[in-house]
């Protein structure tokens, strides 16, 4: 059940890539002539070409080409040639960089000064490299001083003389040639109908046949595995799981994209599109490779009696894939030409508040940890904690939960755990066997050495008895009895079975005492009790007999013999 919902929660994140990334403003930007990047900042004019800016220009050159309005197109150009010749070199730019530039539009430096990467010719900005029969070109835009006006990027000299000869090699239909007109001349947000309908049918399509593919491997695979193995009952094997058909999406966009030559906006878009899918699909499997991962290690774990260990792989687990989700979303940033790093350094400023406020929380998760590998205590354990005597029933995370024996389950934060002081009962490789036995004064030497011997022959006699253990001693003069200590390590699978070595031992101890005749002793106070003989007795001559005397009662008989009456 839990792998079904992980599944319908990536499926989810998949379809949010998708999503965003058909919500990248590419093409709303190339709908509108003179199409402009952000604002550049306060202090430098705005372009109404929205020239200040690398990919303003670029943009703005593409989009002014696809509507046909060259003469705003050959205003992004650094040439001499005026009227009707600008225009026709400005169509044939448009012609070689749709056939011709790779889809890097998101690449361009949005920033006035360009993306400096050239310290020696800071005013220049690399478009891209077009592969020629001569050589590679490469597609360069310069920046201009106009003075009061302001700089702004155009394509440089350079790259315009070699168009014309790139053009001449260019020998291919547009698919907009041969497409019906309504679908190309009708746009939404300023993509042609065409393509909508591609994105809406063409990709639901290709997943279709994916899935058909898979089934129809499978049900092979299945045949071929269960006639080898000679096995009935065996299940179809899944050749093709759900991540791995969403990148052969993304594979047969980007082969498509090499077959039919599209537009230059248009690479992009898909370009985009593939990116994202791939990246989610990506992260998809590697998803399914961490859980795989646990599933192993938990299997593992729990043949060496580690069971807890697995909620510490679980959080890992989490912990892999939120990583693996936030390193596809700054994949995805980065190929939309978005800086991460602001974004990097808020989450980093953001983590520690989290940590600070969640200070308490992590202190049990790392105590949690600790108990878990250092195996301190485990599952079934019978320990005491502090106040608390019982069983261990879980060990999670946050807290460890202990049965005890009043039957109540009782929730210890492990930060607390990890600081106390542990007594683990059940973890005893012997029981101690300790009892002090008091035998009446009326015990006689002889009595008293042969009960002795007859216990230590007892104890030593008994295989759950660690002999080198053993010990019965005459050990002291007590106000009420002679005390007998009885000392001896047991052999016991837990605490039950000690009870019951325990109790076999004290019926033979009793045994041995009723053969020797000696009692064990009750705990008594003998009490002396004067009665005094009244002065008048005395001058009167009273017989010797009526003078005071003392009377002794034995309190330990008080309740077999009568005592006397006292005047």
């Amino acid at each position: 059940m839990r792998t079904e919902l992980r599944e319908r929660l990536i499926t989810r994140l998949c379809w949010i890539y998708l999503f965003a990334a058909l919500c990248i403003p590419v093409w709303p930007q190339a709908s509108l002539p003179g199409a402009t990047s952000p604002p550049a900042p306060a202090a430098a004019p705005k372009d109404p070409f929205g020239r200040s800016t690398p990919r303003g220009t670029v943009i703005g050159f593409l989009a002014a080409a696809r509507k046909g309005d060259l003469e705003v197109a050959s205003a992004y150009l650094n040439t001499s040639l005026k009227g009707k010749a600008a225009e026709d070199l400005a169509m044939k730019l448009s012609v070689v960089l749709d056939q011709r530039l790779p889809a890097r539009l998101n690449a361009l430096s949005d920033k006035p000064e360009g993306s400096l990467r050239d310290a020696v010719h800071p005013d220049r900005d690399l478009v891209g490299t077009i592969a020629g029969s001569n050589g590679d070109v490469e597609v360069e835009l310069e920046r201009l001083d106009r003075g009061k006006n302001g700089p702004i990027w155009l394509f440089s000299r350079k790259t315009l003389e070699s168009i014309p000869e790139i053009y001449d090699e260019i020998d291919v239909v547009d698919v907009d040639a041969i497409l019906p007109s309504f679908l190309v001349a009708n746009k939404i947000a300023g993509i042609p109908l065409f393509e909508w309908l591609v994105a809406i049918f063409g990709l639901p399509l290709i997943y279709f046949s994916t899935v058909f593919l898979n089934r129809l491997l499978s049900s092979l695979t299945g045949r071929i595995r269960r006639s080898v193995i000679r096995k009935t009952d065996l299940p179809d094997p899944v050749i093709l799981p759900r991540p791995v058909r969403l990148l052969c999406i993304a594979i047969a966009v980007r082969w498509l994209m090499v077959k039919v030559h599209l537009s230059l906006l248009a690479r992009q878009f898909w370009s985009s599109i593939s990116t994202v899918i791939a990246v989610a699909a990506v992260i998809w499997i590697l998803s399914l490779i961490s859980g795989r991962i646990e599933e192993y290690a938990t299997r593992r774990l729990v043949r060496r009696k580690m069971a807890g260990a697995s909620s510490v792989l679980r959080l890992a687990r989490r912990v892999v894939n939120a990583l693996l989700v936030f390193a596809g979303i700054i994949a995805i940033l980065y190929k939309f030409g978005v800086n991460p790093t602001a974004a990097l350094a808020g989450l980093g400023v953001g983590g520690i508040a989290v940590a600070l406020a969640a200070q308490k929380t992590l202190e049990n998760v790392i105590g949690g940890a600790s108990i878990i590998f250092d195996q301190v205590i485990r599952v079934g354990d019978t320990l005491k904690l502090g106040e608390f005597t019982g069983t261990v029933d879980e060990i999670g995370l946050r807290s460890t939960r202990i049965r005890t024996t009043d039957r109540t389950l009782v929730s210890i934060p492990n930060g607390q755990v990890a600081t106390m002081s542990l007594e683990t009962l059940s973890a005893r490789d012997k029981f101690w066997f300790h009892h002090l036995i008091g035998l009446r004064y009326e015990t006689t030497l002889t009595q008293m050495k042969s009960v002795l011997e007859s216990i230590r022959e007892l104890l030593l006699e008994n295989s759950s008895v660690e002999r080198d253990s053993v010990r019965a001693r005459f050990l002291a003069f007590s106000a009420n009895a002679l005390d007998v200590e009885l000392f001896a390590y047991l052999y016991a699978r837990d605490w039950n079975h000690f009870l019951e070595l325990q109790e076999g031992l004290l019926f033979s101890i009793i045994d041995k005492l009723e053969k020797s005749n000696v009692q064990i002793a009750f705990p008594s106070r003998t009490l002396y009790v004067a009665s005094v003989t009244p002065q008048a007795d005395v001058i009167a001559g009273r017989p010797d007999d009526r003078r005071p005397q003392d009377r002794t009662i034995n309190v330990n008989q008080i309740h077999s013999e009568s005592v006397p009456e006292i005047h």
